[in-house]
């Protein structure tokens, strides 16, 4: 090997190292910690409430993994919001279904004193791939707080009340984890190119 050989090994190797050394040093002092926004979306639907389907079985953290899955939270006797969502989910179903696809979604009430079993499945029927579930108030709770959602009850006049809660429909991966969210009647073509980026993920 000649010299020149030799000196162009040396350089080739202390470059490897310098480089080595780099990588080593972001990964364990320079790179940026998650700020506190980044570690809360990561905990998002991660939490210790064990609800129920319509069907009667039971939900809970581990039953987001799996497959992709669409949730947001509302109520059966919602004037607006929800029957809105559950059209723009309608909407998204039908041209995934051109592609053979579906995405799993979960309408989470906020008012299980009404929204029985048997009131929820007979509300969400007619959405292609939406299950809903309930709960006793205290796993409702938990899985408001978990999601990091809102759902806050309001007396009407009468002796009636209403629920203001989140409008967004929150995403997750096939590992449970958070992918992203639709905004409450976000442009259709954009919140479609947010979810096949969801299901191809």
């Amino acid at each position: 090997m000649t010299r020149q050989t030799l000196r162009l090994v040396r350089v080739l190797a202390w470059t490897a190292v310098v480089v080595a050394g780099a990588a080593l040093l972001w990964a364990t002092v320079l790179r940026p910690a998650p700020t506190d926004h980044q570690v809360a979306m990561q905990q998002l639907g991660k939490g210790d409430y064990t609800l129920v389907t319509a069907d009667g079985q039971p939900f809970t953290q581990a039953d987001l993994q799996g497959q992709p899955t669409a949730v947001f939270f509302g109520f059966t006797h919602c004037p607006d919001v929800c029957p809105t969502t559950l059209g723009e989910v309608t909407a998204w179903q039908d041209e995934l279904a051109r592609d053979g696809q579906t995405l799993r979604t979960l309408f989470i009430t906020v008012d299980p004193e009404r929204d029985t079993r048997e009131v929820l499945g007979e509300y969400v029927s007619w959405v292609p791939g939406v299950t809903g579930i309930t709960g006793e108030r205290a796993e409702i709770d938990k899985a408001v707080a978990a999601f990091r959602a809102f759902a806050q009850r309001v007396p009407l006049e009468g002796g009636d009340y209403t629920v203001n809660h989140s409008t967004q429909v929150l995403l997750f991966d096939d590992g449970g984890d958070f992918f992203g969210l639709v905004s409450y009647q976000e442009d259709h073509d954009r919140a479609m190119g947010t979810i096949r980026r969801l299901l191809a993920s």
